[in-house]
C-alpha cells in the first residue's frame, strides 16, 4: 500500500515513530563521533605532556655537570649513552634518537628486542620537520591492531641550535574509553527502548487526538444523503482550520436541505402529472367505445322494432363492460398510489406461495420449494399479490415462445426468505433494465404496467430488495428476499 492511501492517523502515528527513531540513531551517532574526538584529544593531549616530559629531562640532562660531553651533533650516542634507557623507564616510552641526516645514533631497546622504527628516517618526515614552524612532526600508523603515534622533533643545545632529532613512539591504549563508550551505550539503548515504547503511546494518543474531529466529520459526511435529514456538525475546542471545514460542511448541508426539498418537489409534481396523464390516458380507452355505443343507439333506434330489448341488452352490456374496465383502471391506480394496511402473522410462506399459483391452471408454471416449512412474519395477502404479478409477468413474457416454462422456488437463507420466479422467456432488452420498475412503463399492449412497482413497494414496505436477471432469447430471473420477521 502507498503511503499516500494510508490513513492521516496512521501517517502522523509513522511520522512520530520514525521522528523518535531518528532522533535515536542521531544521538547515538554524535555520543560516539563525541567519544572518539575526546578519545583522540586525550592522546594528542598525553602524548604532547610526554613529549614537553621528555624534552624537560633531555634538556635538563644536556646542563647538567654530570654530562661531560660536548653538546653536538657527533656526541649524541654518548651523551644519551645510558641516560635514554632511565628516561624510556621512567616515562614509558620508546625512545629514538636520530641525528640531523636522519640516521639512528642511539634507541632505548635493547639489541635483543626487535627494533620496528626505521633506521633512517624518510625525505618526507625530515622536510616536514624542517619546514614546520614548530619544527614537529607526528605520525600515525597501526600495527597489528595497535596505533602507534611517533614525534619528530629537534633536540637543541643552549643556543637553540639543532643538534638531533628526538622520536618517541606512544601505543595508544583507548581499552578503558571503549568500555566507558560501550556501557555508555547500553544504558542509552535502556533510554531509548524506553522512550520508543512511551513515543509509541503517545503518537498513539495524539494522532488519535489530532484526528478525532476529522474522524467526526467524515462520519457525517459518509451518513449524508439526499433522501434524509442530515444533522450538522458541532465541534468544540477544535482547531481553526477544522472549524472552517465543519462551517462548509455544515453549509453543504443547508444548501443540500433545501435542494432535496425542491427536488422533492419537483418529484411529486412530475410525478403527478405522470400520473394524471396515465390515468386521463386509460379512462378515455373505455369512453371511447362507450361514445360510439351511445351515438349508435341514438341513430339506430326504432321503438317499434320487433328486437329493441335484444339490441337495448347488447347496448348495455357493452356499457357495463366498458364502466368495469373503468373500475378497474381506478383500483388499480388507488391499491398503487396506496397501499393497504399490513396484516401481519406468521405464516408458512410455502403453503401461501402454493396458493397463489393455484388460480393458475397451466401446465407450464412449476414450484420448487427448497423446504416443507418455511416462517415469516408477513401479509398473507400482499405476499400474493406478489407472486401473481410477478407469475403473470412471466407469462407475458412467454406469449411467443413455444415451450413454456415457468419456475417459481423458495428457500430460506439466515433470517431471510428467497423468492425466485424464472421464465425461459424473451428476456428485457437492455435499453427496458432501467425502466422495468417506472410506475406506468410496460411492454404489453394491454394493461397500464403498474404490477412490478406495486411488487417493488410491497417488498421494499418490509425493507426487502427485489432484482433480476435476464438474457435475451434465453429468459428472465426475478428474485425477492425479504426479512422473516
Amino acid at each position: 500500500m502507498k503511503l499516500k492511501q494510508l490513513s492521516l492517523r496512521i501517517r502522523i502515528f509513522i511520522a512520530m515513530i520514525l521522528l523518535v527513531l531518528l532522533a535515536s540513531v542521531l544521538i547515538a551517532a554524535v555520543t560516539i563521533y563525541q567519544y572518539k574526538e575526546q578519545t583522540e584529544e586525550y592522546n594528542k593531549g598525553r602524548l604532547d605532556r610526554k613529549e614537553e616530559s621528555v624534552k624537560a629531562t633531555i634538556n635538563y640532562w644536556l646542563n647538567s655537570p654530570q654530562n661531560s660531553y660536548e653538546i653536538v651533533e657527533k656526541n649524541l650516542a654518548a651523551i644519551f649513552k645510558d641516560k635514554i634507557y632511565e628516561i624510556s623507564d621512567i616515562e614509558n616510552l620508546k625512545i629514538n634518537i636520530y641525528n640531523l641526516k636522519g640516521v639512528m645514533v642511539k634507541s632505548s631497546q635493547s639489541g635483543f628486542v626487535k627494533n620496528n622504527s626505521p633506521a633512517v628516517l624518510s625525505d618526507t618526515v625530515l622536510n616536514n620537520i624542517s619546514k614546520n614552524y614548530e619544527h614537529r612532526f607526528i605520525k600515525t600508523k597501526i600495527i597489528n591492531g595497535n596505533t602507534f603515534q611517533s614525534s619528530f622533533s629537534y633536540i637543541t643545545d643552549n643556543k637553540f641550535k639543532p643538534i638531533g632529532i628526538l622520536n618517541l613512539q606512544y601505543i595508544q591504549d583507548n581499552t578503558a574509553q571503549n568500555k566507558d563508550l560501550i556501557e555508555f551505550l547500553y544504558r542509552l539503548l535502556m533510554v531509548y527502548v524506553l522512550m520508543f515504547v512511551l513515543a509509541i503511546l503517545l503518537a498513539y494518543f495524539i494522532s488519535s487526538y489530532i484526528t478525532r474531529n476529522i474522524k467526526a466529520i467524515t462520519d457525517k459526511m459518509k451518513d449524508t444523503s439526499l433522501n434524509k435529514r442530515n444533522e450538522k456538525i458541532i465541534l468544540e475546542n477544535a482547531s481553526t482550520e477544522i472549524f472552517t471545514l465543519v462551517n462548509a460542511y455544515n453549509n453543504m448541508v443547508d444548501e443540500l436541505e433545501e435542494s432535496a426539498v425542491k427536488l422533492a418537489k419537483g418529484e411529486r409534481e412530475q410525478a403527478w402529472r405522470e400520473m394524471a396523464k396515465q390515468v386521463a390516458h386509460e379512462i378515455k380507452n373505455p369512453l371511447t367505445p362507450m361514445r360510439l355505443t351511445v351515438q349508435s343507439f341514438q341513430r339506430k333506434f326504432d321503438a317499434n322494432d320487433p328486437k329493441i330489448h335484444d339490441k337495448i341488452n347488447e347496448y348495455s352490456e357493452t356499457l357495463i363492460q366498458q364502466i368495469d374496465t373503468m373500475s378497474s383502471i381506478a383500483s388499480a391506480f388507488s391499491n398503487f398510489a396506496k397501499m393497504p394496511t399490513q396484516k401481519r402473522e406468521e405464516l408458512n410462506v410455502v403453503e401461501v406461495v402454493k396458493y397463489a399459483l393455484d388460480i393458475f391452471t397451466e401446465d407450464y408454471i412449476s414450484f420448487h420449494p427448497k423446504h416443507a416449512i418455511i416462517i415469516a412474519v408477513l401479509d398473507k395477502t400482499q405476499l400474493i399479490r406478489i407472486i401473481t404479478n410477478l407469475v403473470k409477468n412471466s407469462k407475458h413474457a412467454l406469449e411467443e415462445i413455444d415451450s413454456k416454462n415457468i419456475e417459481v422456488s423458495v428457500t430460506e437463507d439466515n433470517e431471510n426468505v428467497i423468492i425466485k420466479v424464472a421464465d425461459n422467456g424473451k428476456g428485457i432488452p437492455e435499453e427496458d433494465k432501467e425502466r422495468v420498475f417506472e410506475p406506468k412503463f410496460t411492454t404489453k399492449s394491454s394493461g397500464m404496467g403498474l404490477g412490478l412497482p406495486m411488487v417493488k413497494n410491497i417488498v421494499e414496505t418490509y425493507k426487502g430488495t427485489i432484482t433480476f436477471t435476464t438474457q435475451i432469447n434465453k429468459g428472465t430471473v426475478f428474485k425477492i428476499v425479504l426479512p422473516k420477521k
